[in-house]
């Protein structure tokens, strides 16, 4: 085990007490309008907990431990995403592989090293993939199949790991510890959907993109990443290395990537028909609805403090 630092701590704590508040709200609505029906958000709240329970548990482990379940996660996602899309019958070689390529990467990792962590996936295994494919000799549907793979591993193992790799980083802010800037990831990710929902709700009028997320407003947008950028420039000295100034241009990151994420998978669903991608968690729907922000926020976020500081 190892103790948690102080900055990281505090948060953690006001993230369990945001949880208790919202389940009191629960409880008191339940209450007072009984003739409603409040399994919907009864189901949201219960899968908080145990997300956030999961999430504090993997962090409060040894490193490794950690690292482990980061590499769980993204075969799980893999697996989600594979089992929503069309593949052929000849690509189950090829998926075969794209599985293996998990526990390698998640090694170079491990032992810190970036320069084949960060070609391991979009160089030797795009250009082996197509290989396996090619000698299994069945080339109909082949590019469709290609770029389905190659896709699909680059958002769920390559892009989901660089949240595993904050860790990895040794840490320049002790009060925080490397949990600091994956926590400021994974919190202000999840503060960015929220705001931009509760503005878009709020104020939305004008769509964005109505045939993909007709939810989506440019008020909820704008509103919403300038709340998370505000937010950024108080929080981010207190749990990353970067200072005000630098924590604005991280949410600004975060607030546009999140977006973009959300979008994508929303219009991954829209072409394949579905409303979630899987039942995996109640009240949310799979694990690709919960983390399509931070399939883009986690590699960006990553590159720009390591660029910075690393």
């Amino acid at each position: 085990m190892l103790s948690i630092p102080i900055h990281s701590l505090h948060i953690m704590a006001i993230i369990l007490s945001l949880l208790v508040i919202g389940t009191l709200c629960y409880l008191v609505i339940s209450r007072r309008h009984p003739d409603k029906d409040h399994t919907e958000l009864k189901l949201r709240i219960r899968s908080w907990w145990w997300m956030i329970g999961i999430v504090f548990v993997v962090l409060y482990l040894p490193q490794n431990y950690s690292l482990l379940f980061f590499g769980f996660l993204s075969f799980m996602a893999l697996k989600e995403f594979l089992s929503i899309v069309p593949t052929r019958m000849a690509d189950r070689r090829v998926i075969f592989w794209a599985y293996l390529s998990i526990p390698f990467h998640y090694y170079w990792l491990a032992i810190g090293w970036y320069g084949m962590y960060i070609i391991f996936i979009p160089v030797y295994m795009f250009l082996y993939l197509p290989m396996v494919a090619v000698l299994i000799g069945d080339t109909k549907g082949f590019i469709r199949s290609a770029g389905t793979i190659h896709w699909a591993l680059m958002l769920t193992v390559f892009c989901l790991s660089h949240m595993a790799y904050l860790l990895v980083l040794p840490s320049l802010n002790p009060d925080a510890g490397s949990m600091g800037m994956l926590l400021f990831l994974l919190v202000f990710t999840q503060f960015n959907d929220v705001c931009q929902y509760v503005w878009g709700k709020t104020f939305g009028k004008h769509k964005i993109v109505p045939k993909v997320s007709p939810n989506k407003t440019w008020e909820g947008f704008l509103g919403g990443a300038a709340t998370v950028i505000i937010a950024s420039y108080f929080a981010s000295p207190y749990l990353t290395p970067l200072s005000s100034y630098e924590g604005v241009v991280a949410g600004a990151i975060i607030a546009f990537s999140g977006f973009i994420g959300d979008l994508v998978i929303s219009s991954v669903k829209r072409d394949l028909k579905l409303k979630d991608t899987s039942q995996l968690i109640p009240g949310h729907g799979g694990l690709l609805d919960r983390i399509d922000s931070l399939m883009f926020t986690a590699p960006l976020f990553f590159h720009y403090i390591y660029y910075l500081y690393y």
